[in-house]
Formats: C-alpha cells, structure tokens, sequence
C-alpha cells in the first residue's frame, strides 16, 4: 500500500487523499484485531473530530480526535450513516462537514456492518497496483507474466473471475468510487481495484456460488439512495459495467465485456446505472456499430432532437425509458415518484416527436432498440477512451 501511494503523485490532491481514507480502513479491518471503541477511536483521529457508534442493542460509542471516550449526548452531528440492523454512525463538527467526511462514513459504516455481522465473513476490497492490473487484462503479455500478475494481486490463476469498470462521474475519482462501491456490497469474495485512467476496473473472484455482482451492486444504489432521499446516487453520476465470467488468463475478454456494458449504463438512474453484459443478450452487439452509423439512424436523430429539448427533453427521455423497462404506465410512475397523470403527459410528447404508438408492442421494441442506441451514439467516449489502451 506504501508503494501504491507513492505512486499516487500524479492524482490530484483529493484523489491521493481519498485513497489514504480508504488504505487506513483496510489496515483496520485486516488488523483481525477491530472492536467497536477501536474502529470509533481510529475514524474520530482520521477524521479529526468526534465520531461515534449506535447499536441497535447496545449503548453508544463516542471518541474525540485525541482518543478519549466521550460521555454524554453527541454534539452537533455534521453527517451521519443508517446501518439497518447494525445501528448507525456518525461524525461531530460545529461547523460545516469537511472535504472527505462523506468517504470517511462510508468506510466507518463499511467496518462497523462488518463488526455487526452484516458482512462478517466477508474480504473487503482492497486497492491494487494499476500496473499488475493492466498486466491481467492485457492480450499482449505473456501467460507467465499474467499469471505471476495475479498470484501478486492474491488471486487464484485456475478460478475464474468477472471484471467490472466503474465511471464515477465528473466530481468523483472512479477508483475511490469503485473500491467503496464493492466495500458496501455483500459476500463478493476476493476484489482487487485499480483506476485505470478515467475508470475504475475490479477484479472480481468467487470462490464459491455467491451473490451475482450485478445484484449486490444494485442494492448497494438503493440503499444509498435511501439514506440520502433519493439525491445521493443520480448526484454522483456513478455507472457501472460487468462482464461476463472468463478464466483470469483470458481476463481482457471479461474487460472488454465489463467495458461495452458500461457505455448502456445511465448515470442517476438506479434501475439502470449497473449493466451486466450477459443481461444485454443481442443487444450488446449495438456496442459494435460505429458511432457515425448509430447517430444517422431516424430513430436516432429523433430521440437526439427530443432529448434537445430544454424543458421536457430530459424528463421525457426519462419517462419513456421508465416505460419501456416496465411496460406499465403506473409502474412507470412510481418508479419516477411522480402520478401516471405526469409520466402520460410526457409519453404524448414523446409520441408526437417521434411518431410512435407506445401502446402497440412494435412501436414499443422498436423505442427500446432505440434507446439503447441513442446511449451508445451519445455516450462520452472520454469515459473509456483511457482504459481502452490498457493492455
């Protein structure tokens, strides 16, 4: 870890600071040594400022910056984290929360589901060298190198893994995003995470049958999305590509996979912000059409001048997408939290620009086809372009 921060230099500032928040809860929770007054102790000196721990069962646990247990009701909370079952966390600061808080509870809520049993048993992500990652998803190096590349990363050469890409959005480091992402996710086994260039790649590896990686990534965007009302996740602009299973010496199969699953990823939306290739089944071969043909097509061009739009283009685009998925205008109504009156108004907007009968099933595919490529033809080729020459 040393190593891989001294390398950091050529992050911005809060990127290497980031890293250094999430090196010092990985220490703390392979130390095999972590309690509650621990964890609460070392995040409350990190952060340098009170923190503290409920329970649900027990009484609370509150630290200042210089170690100390604290008595008594904590002071003003400027953020806090809901654990379910396992209590919740908080930090103390009379003024307003500091740069990296928001990462700091991450991690704290990270380790204390840990301690509560809500992961126990689980390896919690940890940050690779980018260099050994882009070894193993390279199609270039040689077996051996990629092999002994994986035997560092501490992974097992003959199991096979899945690799996923993170975007993070404009304001956030896709590697931070992708190891905490992977940190609140549930039995995923062993994940290694390096950013490579503008997005972050895990590798993936289940020793046993577990949760699908799609699955545990979704609930993890729910689960933000409750804590914060519904504004945290689409805020944060995360998206997220999975690939397929692939045998790790033919890992850059599972990348390029992971990558073209990215692009049809939606940023805001939770149904649609983690994409797992093998869900796109025929439509992932859109991913091969070139951009310049995907932009001609009418459909295209339609869905492109709609979404122009500047007071309904977005809400539009929206609603039509929430149609498509569920086929239901009620159900896309309380996906949207808005009444089926709204989202209706929209779709006959959508119609009108576009000339489709969103009621016949057809006119319907054909929307969804259209979609899908309008993402592709739109999606920001910055976002991959980086990753695109590692290996």
């Amino acid at each position: 870890m040393k190593g891989l921060l001294l390398r950091l230099s050529t992050l911005d500032a809060d990127a290497a600071a980031a890293v250094r928040v999430i090196a010092h809860f990985e220490a703390l929770l392979g130390s095999g040594a972590l309690d509650a007054a621990s964890l609460v102790r070392s995040t409350a000196g990190l952060a340098e400022c009170a923190a503290g721990w409920q329970p649900v069962d027990g009484d609370p646990v509150r630290c200042g910056p210089d170690g100390r247990t604290l008595d008594g009701r904590p002071g003003p909370v400027s953020g806090e984290a809901d654990l379910g079952p396992s209590g919740r966390v908080w930090l103390e600061r009379p003024c307003a929360p500091g740069p990296l808080d928001d990462l700091v509870l991450e991690w704290m809520a990270i380790a204390a589901r840990v301690l509560g049993g809500g992961t126990r048993g689980a390896e919690p992500p940890h940050v690779a060298d980018p260099a050994l990652v882009e070894l193993v998803l390279s199609g270039r190096e040689a077996v051996a190198d990629r092999a002994r590349a994986l035997r560092l990363l501490g992974l097992v050469p003959e199991l096979p893994l899945r690799v996923v890409a993170v975007a993070g959005g404009a304001s956030v480091d896709a590697g931070v995003e992708a190891v905490t992402l992977f940190g609140r996710s549930r039995q995923l086994g062993t994940v290694r995470v390096a950013r490579l260039g503008p997005v972050g790649a895990a590798l993936v590896q289940q020793r046993e049958p577990g949760r699908a990686p799609a699955d545990a990534l979704r609930e993890v965007l729910r689960e933000r999305g409750r804590e914060s009302g519904g504004a945290r996740a689409p805020v944060r602009g995360t998206r997220v590509g999975i690939g397929g299973r692939a045998e790790p010496l033919a890992a850059r199969e599972s990348w390029l996979q992971a990558r073209a699953a990215l692009r049809f990823a939606v940023a805001g939306s939770t149904a649609e912000a983690v994409v797992d290739h093998g869900e796109l089944g025929p439509v992932a071969l859109l991913a091969e059409i070139p951009t310049e043909r995907l932009r001609a097509q009418p459909d295209v061009r339609a869905l492109d001048l709609l979404a122009g739009r500047e007071e309904d283009g977005a809400p539009g685009i929206a609603a039509l997408a929430a149609f498509c998925r569920t086929g239901s205008l009620r159900q896309a109504a309380a996906e949207l939290h808005l009444h089926h009156s709204s989202v209706a108004a929209r779709l006959a907007r959508v119609e009108e620009g576009t000339g489709w009968q969103l009621r016949d099933h057809q006119d319907r595919f054909r929307a969804q086809l259209a979609l899908y490529a309008w993402r592709l033809a739109t999606a920001t080729e910055a976002t991959t372009a980086t990753a695109t020459e590692a290996g």
